[in-house]
């Protein structure tokens, strides 16, 4: 049958074998032979405006076809579905993300999450295997802010450049056209610690908790030597009664990458060698975003 309607395969093929009933109709295939093949069982109706050329499970990309045949103009698939069809790994998110004007009514099927959005812009969206989708910094900036947890957004920032699919430049960008959103602050943090600033911004903030705290502030990026004698860099460290030593290293989200985590472990291992010396990490936005539980770890060591 497909055959013999001049388009249709090529129709069925490129959108994984879901269509509307208006695409049919522009290839004159009518609402009876639709019908037709309905009750045979050989296609089934998702809504009373889109249909799949077969009753077998839809794929994930008919079931994004699905979503955006089913809603009005200017919806795109965006957040988590967005960044896997542009390659993002790591983040993988069962539901299909579709974005749509506000107001707007598509199609609601259980494998869909619909966001609706005020702030839909053409120059936000690309084509990506004939679809419509947003461009990895929207999506990226979408979806950490549509999450609860700020470490997850904090996160997802560091993945998208570390996987070198964004520049922290097109995010800052899309942060500020965007406007104000959840999580922009830890967002725009997040950034900056990924383009090497934060860490020594966090050791500053380390002291300035310090002093308002009144704790003792750290001596800043003392130097050791490891097993092998090399020279090492502390972040900060505090030289107790008894020549003993509590010394805080500054993580950055940079810290998260394989090669350079397995590097901090053996560090670990090789500066933490020395029993005179009580060593902990903390991430480089705590003293920024969660003080009091900083101060309270730090006060806790000292005093210990």
């Amino acid at each position: 049958m497909y055959e013999t309607v001049p388009g249709l395969v090529g129709l069925i093929r490129r959108q994984h074998r879901v269509v509307t009933r208006a695409q049919l109709a522009a290839l004159d295939v009518g609402r009876d032979e639709v019908a037709c093949h309905l009750r045979a069982l050989r296609w089934r109706e998702l809504s009373p405006t889109v249909v799949v050329t077969h009753r077998g499970p839809l794929t994930c990309e008919a079931q994004r076809w699905a979503a955006v045949l089913g809603s009005p103009a200017r919806s795109v698939i965006g957040a988590w579905t967005a960044l896997e069809v542009h390659g993002i790994t790591g983040w993988y998110r069962e539901s299909v993300h579709l974005v749509v004007p506000r107001g707007a009514e598509p199609d609601r099927h259980r494998w869909l999450t619909v966001h609706e959005s005020r702030r839909l812009r053409d120059d936000h969206v690309v084509e990506a295997a004939g679809l419509p989708v947003h461009t990895v910094a929207r999506a990226a900036v979408d979806a950490a802010a549509w999450q609860r947890s700020w470490r997850t957004a904090s996160g997802l920032m560091a993945a998208v450049v570390q996987q070198r699919s964004a520049t922290t430049d097109d995010l800052f960008t899309m942060l500020d056209e965007v406007g104000r959103v959840r999580h922009r602050k830890v967002m725009r943090l997040a950034l900056a610690d990924v383009v090497g600033g934060a860490d020594s911004l966090a050791e500053i903030d380390l002291a300035r908790l310090c002093r308002a705290a009144g704790l003792p502030e750290p001596t800043r990026q003392a130097v050791r030597r490891d097993a092998r004698g090399r020279r090492r860099f502390l972040d900060v460290e505090w030289l107790l009664a008894g020549g003993r030593r509590f010394v805080v290293e500054v993580d950055g989200v940079g810290h998260m990458e394989r090669d350079r985590w397995y590097d901090d472990l053996l560090r670990d291992a090789e500066i933490g060698a020395d029993a005179r010396t009580v060593r902990i990490r903390l991430p480089a936005m705590a003293a920024r975003y969660e003080p009091g539980r900083v101060v309270a770890i730090v006060r806790r060591h000292l005093v210990a």
